[in-house]
């Protein structure tokens, strides 16, 4: 994930922090020193780390806490705190006109950032909670923009308006409100043309099309990977045409993250979705409290339960987990685990949203888990008999040579799965559910064996 490397730093000071019976302001000022500097390498604006710093010292060297029973578990308690205020405090929905009423979304920002893939991201996201939306394709100039929102729009289920390339887009976006009010769309999303920067023309199609339709929320997308620069572009965005929201893209990649601390400080306007991956369904919503939670390595297991809940079939998943608990599981219901952590983006997103697994951890837990591997266990997997996939324990020297021929790897590889299979089913016996719970749809959802 994107601050991996903020959230080692920030671990490796609180762990200091944590040592210490009691805290001098000195220890306290030292502490801080490091968090700032781990905040200007993730490129978070500098202005808002010197205000975010003051505030933190300001509340940490108080009475209350060099006192306090812990004073270094209050310390981290305030930048926590600190954090969610920096992001926003509370999570933030795009805002939209009651009932049938239409409500009209003009998606902008520059190419690359991964505009169109989320407009369609945010259809879905909107079709889900009930709602009617029609995507506009406003994007005449960029080749292929038009069957690039089509085709994703066709993967959601959701209409698609377009006029071709040869129209203004403030003609087609009116073209298509009038569409929408005709066909009981109640919320229509204008895909506009991005550029490869910031220039007059762009900022003037799109100031034309807010000046002839009634634009009810501007939303801008910028990608993270970009770091101050989408904090710059937001800004422009911003002062030339307005904007209500923020989408962050490119999250989940190998980027550091300042994007998502300093956009609502210095902007104003609230993040309201981050986009984890490409795939249609991997946006997230935004919620400062749970992204403060994951940077200071306190994982996000509400996120991950959602995750759980939208993507996993829960019958499957509560007779998993009897059969785990009773040792009853075999080769089939491994394969069914695996699906359902790819399901949930893979097992680097579910190990991000874990408490206490840091980048490092998850890359050396990837890595002992990589998609070679992974392919070469379902092969080994696949060329067993459904009663040895069911019933391990009758995989004598034979049945085991024929399975590693059938798989093409060594005998020693099918040795080394099955009685790592055997000791996982043991553990698993003695093990409550990673995920359980007695709300209305939690169930359990496991990592697969062998993790």
């Amino acid at each position: 994930m994107a601050f991996d490397s903020l959230s080692e730093k920030l671990q490796n000071v609180f762990k200091s922090l944590r040592s210490k019976g009691r805290l001098t302001e000195d220890d306290v000022k030292a502490a801080l020193k490091e968090v700032k500097l781990a905040l200007l390498e993730a490129d978070v604006n500098f202005k808002v780390v010197k205000q975010f710093i003051k505030s933190v010292q300001e509340r940490a060297i108080g009475q209350d806490v060099m006192n306090g029973l812990n004073p270094g578990q209050m310390v981290i308690k305030i930048v926590n705190e600190e954090l969610v205020t920096l992001m926003g405090s509370e999570t933030t929905e795009i805002a939209l006109n009651p009932g049938q009423e239409i409500t009209v979304i003009m998606m902008v920002g520059l190419q690359g950032a991964g505009k169109t893939t989320t407009t369609a991201k945010i259809a879905g996201k909107l079709k889900q909670k009930g709602k009617k939306p029609l995507l506009v394709a406003c994007d005449i100039y960029r080749p292929a923009a038009i069957q690039q929102l089509q085709i994703n729009g066709e993967k959601q289920g959701i209409e698609v308006f377009s006029m071709g390339d040869g129209h203004k887009p403030v003609n087609i976006a009116k073209a298509a409100i009038e569409h929408a009010k005709g066909n009981g769309h109640n919320v229509v999303i204008l895909d506009t043309a991005g550029r490869l920067h910031i220039d007059e023309e762009m900022m003037q199609e799109l100031q034309e099309i807010k000046e002839n339709v009634e634009v009810h929320q501007t939303i801008l997308v910028v990608d993270a990977m970009t770091g101050q620069d989408a904090v710059n572009v937001a800004t422009n965005f911003n002062e030339k045409i307005g904007i209500d929201g923020v989408v962050l893209t490119k999250l989940d990649g190998d980027t550091r993250g300042g994007a998502a601390l300093s956009i609502r400080s210095v902007t104003g306007k609230p993040i309201l979705y981050v986009g984890m991956g490409e795939k249609l369904s991997d946006l997230e919503q935004f919620y400062p409290d749970r992204m403060a939670s994951r940077i200071l390595g306190m994982g996000d297991v509400l996120t991950m339960i959602e995750k759980a809940q939208e993507n996993i079939d829960e019958e499957k998943a509560k007779e998993l987990e009897r059969k785990m608990k009773k040792a009853e599981f075999g080769f089939d219901d491994y394969l069914e685990s695996m699906n359902q952590m790819k399901k949930m983006g893979g097992l680097s997103s579910v190990l991000s949203m874990m408490p206490g697994i840091g980048g490092s951890q998850i890359a050396e837990i990837e890595n002992a888990m990589d998609e070679k591997k992974m392919a070469r266990i379902e092969g080994i997997i696949y060329s067993m008999t459904p009663a040895e996939r069911a019933n391990p324990s009758i995989l004598n020297p034979s049945r085991k040579r024929r399975i590693a021929n059938g798989a093409g790897v060594d005998i020693s590889e099918v040795n080394r799965l099955v009685k790592q299979f055997e000791q996982t089913r043991k553990m698993m016996k003695q093990m409550p559910g990673l995920m359980g719970g007695k709300g209305k749809k939690r169930g359990g959802f496991k990592l697969p064996f062998g993790l």
